[in-house]
């Protein structure tokens, strides 16, 4: 709802979104869920201002989607879906604004990663122009 003016509160914003995608809050994941909309409208808004927190938030989204694929618990798998495709979407955002940095960082995490659902998502980023 802000806009542009988000940019005012990224720093404390930033650190919102961080606290939110590292837990993991129950099988419906309702908050991981709309962090993830928050942070893809966020990045959609103050683009500009991504790519110098560009390695916090790859860093976190990684984590988050190795998170997710190595739950075992109650999670149904439509929400781990979810997760997945709202990660991958923050992800293919971060690439945009920042021009093409995300797939020169993850050409790495691909070649040594042997989780097919975590190639999945990578590759889903690097695939995408």
């Amino acid at each position: 709802r802000l806009g542009i003016l988000i940019v005012r509160h990224l720093k404390r914003l930033e650190r919102v979104i961080l606290g939110y995608l590292e837990v993991c809050d129950g099988p419906e994941e309702e908050a991981r869920l709309a962090i993830l909309e928050t942070l893809q409208c966020t990045i959609e808004h103050a683009w500009p201002r991504m790519p110098c927190r560009l390695p916090v938030l790859l860093k976190a989204l990684l984590k988050m989607i190795w998170d997710v694929h190595t739950d075992q618990g109650s999670t149904p798998e439509l929400v781990k879906a979810a997760l997945l495709q709202g990660a991958t979407e923050c992800l293919i955002l971060l690439d945009r604004c920042s021009e093409g940095q995300v797939k020169v960082l993850l050409e790495g995490v691909y070649s040594s990663c042997e989780e097919n659902c975590v190639r999945e998502c990578i590759r889903k980023v690097q695939e995408n122009t």
